[in-house]
């Protein structure tokens, strides 16, 4: 769906973008991943067709960005950091008027406003001019009118840029939701919107892509040891009293596991459940020893994952380093 090859952009002598290389395959979800600064939403730009690269060839599609603009456009959908509404249209009249530059038919866009308001939620703003909304449902038309001609290519500039917690989790849905029907581009310096949106990362610094990978594959690169949540009931007397101590007596007895303390997020010790809560860090994965070690131990296991703070800590060696 997506090839660069030697990309790079300069403003002046000042470059702000590349050499970059990469191929995305058609239904991916990739994350663009980089401080502030780095070229993120450079790199979308060209991708977009707003900006012309310096050098280097980009497709999409098959079709050369710089020969075929205006073909490349059919088959993308853009949402800048900001969206791109006008204060003085209602959400139906903009995306009635985005519809129309994007090509499609008077019919066409009839049929298809209706859809992308149900889909984005906002058929309830219909008639609202869009300086009237709030941050969370310009968003959402922003959404709206980057897939309303049904685009292949999907790309997203921090789509969760000043919303709240709420609105976050409704964009994080909306998202996954495009992900059976879109290739998806996502751009954040937010670590776990890429995390819990994406299926691929490249992460960039410097103008530059530093590491590409799953989660998974550059923590397994990158750190030395990888980390874990686990979330246990006791059993028996351990129930009772010591049932931290006791918990972690167990999982220190699995080979590999270097550490076991509380999480990086702390939680209490004990919920109203029962259940303690601790991290384990280890050689390698060690989910799955670690859950069979305890449950032979009689204790009932309740929660498992891989630590949430793993892709930091990634991200802070690649573009921080130590001093970070």
């Amino acid at each position: 769906m997506v090839h660069l090859s030697d990309v790079t952009k300069y403003y002046g002598k000042k470059r702000a973008l590349g050499p970059v290389s990469f191929e995305i395959e058609q239904g991916d979800t990739v994350g663009f991943l980089g401080l502030n600064g780095v070229g993120k939403t450079t790199l979308l730009k060209i991708l977009a067709c707003g900006l012309r690269p310096s050098s280097g060839t980009v497709t999409i599609d098959g079709l050369d960005i710089l020969d075929d603009p205006h073909e490349v456009r059919k088959r993308v959908g853009y949402l800048p950091e900001l969206p791109p509404v006008y204060g003085d249209m209602t959400v139906g009249d903009y995306l009635h008027f985005a519809g129309r530059i994007r090509g499609l038919t008077p019919e066409a866009v009839a049929r298809r406003v209706p859809e992308v308001e149900e889909y984005a939620r906002i058929t309830e703003v219909h008639d609202v001019p869009t300086r009237n909304l709030s941050q969370g449902y310009r968003q959402r038309v922003g959404v709206a009118q980057a897939i309303i001609h049904d685009p292949d290519l999907l790309i997203l500039d921090e789509p969760t840029h000043d919303l709240d917690p709420v609105q976050i989790m409704e964009m994080r849905g909306m998202i996954r939701a495009l992900k059976d029907s879109h290739t998806i581009l996502i751009s954040s310096h937010i670590l776990p919107e890429i995390s819990q949106t994406c299926d691929r990362l490249l992460i960039l610094n410097a103008g530059e892509i530093v590491a590409s990978g799953s989660e998974a594959e550059l923590g397994d690169t990158l750190l030395r040891s990888r980390g874990m949540v686990v979330t246990v009931r006791p059993a028996g007397d351990a129930a009772a009293t010591g049932a931290l101590e006791a918990v972690e007596r167990v999982i220190r007895a699995v080979p590999g596991v270097t550490g076991v303390g509380l999480p990086d997020r702390p939680a209490r010790a004990m919920a109203a459940t029962g259940a303690v809560t601790v991290r384990v860090d280890g050689e390698a994965d060690l989910r799955a020893p670690v859950c069979r070690t305890l449950v032979e131990a009689g204790h009932d296991v309740i929660g498992l994952s891989l630590a949430e703070r793993e892709l930091e800590r990634v991200f802070v060696e690649l573009v921080g380093g130590a001093e970070a």
